[in-house]
């Protein structure tokens, strides 16, 4: 399998409790040294994602707010891959007691136990947006946005194809993504649900577990692919 990008979760996969440490940074390097290239696929907003990872610009394109917006980290240039929510669902939210908001240049996000009233808010305002979870985090983003779509925009950018690139991650957010590639992995620290669908594991955690992915892509050692019928199949999300 010839690999021209892995596309790469951030929280819980590349980073440990926010940062990623030298030993992942130098493996990202070395992926990027051999004319490959790198794709971050994250729930994060750009402008935390810019104060946590100051070595961004080893990416050659990153997807924020779960799909939402492809950023180039050697420009600063961003675009916006769906419309954001209006202002008034925002307002409505914080109205109704929803804490801690968090508003990117698309994504509204909270935390778990108010996906309940963060959905009645959106029944209630016919509004076309959805539910995405992320380990307790609430995301609300619009219909049809996800970590593939948005993957799909940078490929298409790049002039690459899904068929040349491997994902990794960890969470139920990162399901979408890990469908739209030639070979997934999830690090040994992911959700189980998430092991039960990729077609590798790896025996390292976090960023040990990239590192791990990252030498066996650079070594021609990826394992075999996983048939389709051993993988469980993906539970329908609940809120």
């Amino acid at each position: 399998m010839e690999i021209h990008a892995l596309a790469v979760d951030y929280d819980g996969t590349l980073a440990t409790d926010g940062f990623v440490d030298a030993s992942t940074v130098a493996a990202l390097d070395r992926f990027r040294q051999s004319g490959r290239h790198i794709i971050l696929v994250t729930g994060r907003i750009i402008a935390q994602l810019t104060q946590v990872f100051p070595k961004l610009d080893l990416c050659t394109l990153v997807v924020a707010d779960n799909g939402a917006i492809l950023y180039d980290p050697k420009t600063g240039e961003s675009q916006r891959l769906a419309e954001r929510p209006p202002a008034e669902f925002v307002a409505e939210l914080a109205r109704r007691g929803v804490p801690q908001l968090e508003i990117g240049d698309v994504i509204v996000a909270t935390w778990e136990p108010h996906q309940a009233t963060v959905l009645k808010t959106i029944h209630d305002m016919k509004l076309d947006l959805q539910i995405i979870f992320n380990k307790g985090a609430v995301m609300i983003l619009p219909t049809s946005v996800n970590k593939a779509t948005g993957l799909r925009a940078a490929l298409n950018r790049l002039g690459l194809s899904h068929l040349n690139t491997v994902c990794i991650g960890d969470a139920e957010n990162d399901q979408a993504f890990l469908k739209h590639c030639a070979f997934s992995a999830a690090v040994d620290n992911a959700l189980e649900i998430v092991k039960q669908q990729v077609d590798f594991v790896t025996h390292g955690a976090r960023g040990a577990g990239v590192v791990e992915l990252i030498d066996r892509i650079l070594t021609n050692n990826l394992p075999p692919k996983r048939d389709e019928g051993d993988k469980a199949p993906t539970p329908a999300p609940t809120v």
